[in-house]
């Protein structure tokens, strides 16, 4: 999402392109409305498993989606007379470095869910990826990026089930992680993205597109502003975020929850990529039954327990995976 969004500037000789600039800056607005209200959820204003279902769940992949397929055109536009190296491995540190600090600010907040492989690291790693598409044809690219969107949804494997290996995102287990964004689906959209820009490049409609203004008012600067300094806008915007939600939660303390709801709805909702909804109910009422009924709950919960930690966690989840295709029907 940021200078992320763009391992490259979106522009053509001597011209930035406002609607790209424009459209990022949009997405980072959406992308903070819906980590608001993943917060205000954490918090307890909502109902547990409230931004991970339905047309919240649909909403953030809608983000995500928007996020890579702009970085993918981005890399397009800046790279495709040639590799501008200094430039590509610039941002690329950039981008790098803060998904690293991403993951080491996290893995002290919240070491049990912490982020190992979020969006900036999918477009970090897509983007070296994506090099390898620059010379080949839009249509070669777009097929590319459809297979790794169809990929997960036709095959899973154990071998994936490793925790290194889980940004590949083809595990049959899901990952504990508040920003999960594998490189199966989300390097498709990227791949889209590229695609779509070779085209747009071949046909003008890039040069056409850089004389489209959107408009000299403030609030259409101030986001095209957001879009041109993405990477700090998505540093700082959740720091800022969850200093209010805390200030508010200090004067006007949420009501107590019942945390058994919100544990399945967040289990089913990590369990539904690449699983049926039968088989994640399944799964999910049977590790829940099986912290309960073994006095884990309210430790894994408080995050006292943990699946590194505690080897009682991952067997858990392993007998339960392997009951619930058991009871699949016929």
């Amino acid at each position: 999402m940021t200078d992320t969004a763009n391992t490259a500037s979106p522009q053509i000789p001597g011209r930035r392109i406002e609607v790209l600039d424009l459209a990022r800056g949009l997405a980072l607005l959406a992308m903070a409305s819906y980590h608001f209200s993943w917060d205000i959820e954490q918090f307890g204003y909502l109902d547990h498993g409230t931004t991970t279902h339905g047309l919240f769940k649909v909403y953030a992949r809608s983000i995500a989606g928007g996020f890579l397929f702009l970085a993918g055109v981005s890399l397009m536009l800046a790279h495709s007379t040639g590799i501008r190296l200094q430039p590509f491995l610039k941002r690329l540190g950039m981008v790098a470095g803060a998904a690293a600090l991403i993951t080491l600010v996290t893995f002290f907040a919240t070491p049990d869910t912490f982020i190992y492989f979020g969006i900036l690291h999918a477009i970090a790693a897509s983007s070296v990826i994506g090099l390898a598409f620059l010379r080949l044809p839009a249509v070669v690219t777009v097929l590319a990026g459809i297979g790794c969107i169809v990929l997960p949804l036709v095959f899973r494997a154990d071998m994936f089930n490793p925790v290194w290996l889980h940004w590949v995102g083809l595990s049959t287990v899901p990952p504990r992680s508040n920003d999960y964004v594998p490189l199966m689906p989300w390097l498709g959209p990227f791949l889209i993205g590229m695609g779509a820009a070779k085209l747009s490049i071949a046909t003008k409609f890039t040069e056409r597109l850089a004389n489209v203004k959107t408009g000299d008012n403030r609030l259409a600067g101030i986001t095209r502003y957001f879009g041109r300094h993405s990477l700090a806008f998505y540093l700082l915007h959740q720091p800022v975020l969850l200093t209010l939600v805390w200030t508010t939660s200090q004067l006007a303390p949420p009501r107590p929850v019942d945390p058994l709801p919100g544990f399945v709805a967040e289990c089913e909702a990590g369990c539904a990529d690449g699983n049926s909804a039968e088989f994640c109910s399944r799964f999910c009422l049977c590790v829940t039954d099986e912290l309960i009924s073994q006095g884990m709950f309210d430790g894994f919960m408080a995050g006292e327990i943990t699946p590194e930690s505690d080897a009682r966690i991952p067997a858990v989840a392993e007998q339960c995976t392997a009951a619930s295709q058991m009871a699949a029907p016929e």
